[in-house]
């Protein structure tokens, strides 16, 4: 009597290998391969990189932390950078046509970088330089 209990039991519960799980197609696996028409080794392959993705990014959470940090570090500074590299080589410009084009034999290097930061930051001053006497 117990076992046939049993064995009706387990025929009316279904077990987890009987149960089915029909879970959706995502969309663009319905778009891509359904609808399109893409063969379906591509799916596997895409399926593939997927899961070696996420077993990447379980294990390495730490260095991928450290990449994204290094990036960000770098693009939030990158204007100033550029910035104090473009103000240097106005200065060197300025720095030259200064020694080149105004007649200041006199004039120490000191002075020629206050004028030529001076001539980069909009001043006016190395026009006014031929007013001074020397």
């Amino acid at each position: 009597m117990k076992n046939q209990s049993f064995e009706t039991k387990k025929l009316k519960s279904p077990t987890k290998s009987n149960i089915k799980k029909d879970k959706p197609l995502p969309w663009w696996v319905e778009f891509l391969f359904v609808q399109i028409g893409l063969p379906d080794k591509f799916l596997i392959t895409i399926l593939k990189s997927k899961k070696k993705l996420k077993e990447f990014i379980q294990n390495d959470k730490k260095s991928i932390i450290a990449f994204i940090f290094f990036i960000t570090v770098l693009a939030y500074f990158y204007p100033v950078v550029r910035q104090s590299k473009n103000k240097l080589e106005c200065q060197t410009i300025a720095k030259d046509y200064i020694s080149k084009n105004k007649d200041l034999n006199k004039i120490n290097s000191k002075e020629l970088s206050m004028l030529s930061t001076n001539f980069c930051n909009g001043g006016q001053e190395i026009y006014e330089t031929e007013n001074i006497k020397r």
